[in-house]
């Protein structure tokens, strides 16, 4: 059984960079692709970013673009969201999520991921 476990959150003032980690256990996340999400009170939870499970193929939706940058490290079962150039915007709990063999196809929609983190919390603020 895949589980994931999200660290990295915290505070972070606009204009600083926060390194959000989804570390998996179970099983390999090799074969899975992974997403963050996140999710504001009283919004719906919005997928930002993904990795695909062949090739590490990425996707941003345009409010990250070109500020946050996702990897991933199948030896330690880690993927990454490097997140730059925060705005206050950003302020949410992130989660991460897994689709196994995930080619991120419709990876804004929750649905598709089947394997979920507790969440990280991350503020920013001055």
């Amino acid at each position: 059984q895949l589980k994931l476990v999200e660290s990295g959150g915290g505070l972070a003032q606009p204009g600083g960079s926060l390194t959000l980690s989804c570390v998996a256990s179970g099983t390999s996340l090799a074969h899975y692709g992974v997403a963050w999400f996140r999710q504001v009170p009283g919004k719906e939870r919005e997928g930002i970013s993904c990795i695909s499970e062949k090739n590490g193929n990425t996707y941003y939706v345009d409010s990250v673009k070109g500020r946050f940058t996702l990897s991933r490290d199948n030896a330690v079962n880690t993927v990454t969201l490097q997140m730059n150039s925060l705005n206050p915007e950003d302020t949410a709990v992130y989660y991460c999520a897994a689709d196994l063999f995930g080619t991120c196809s419709g990876y804004e929609n929750p649905i598709v991921f089947a394997h979920w983190g507790q969440g990280t919390q991350v503020a920013v603020s001055s």
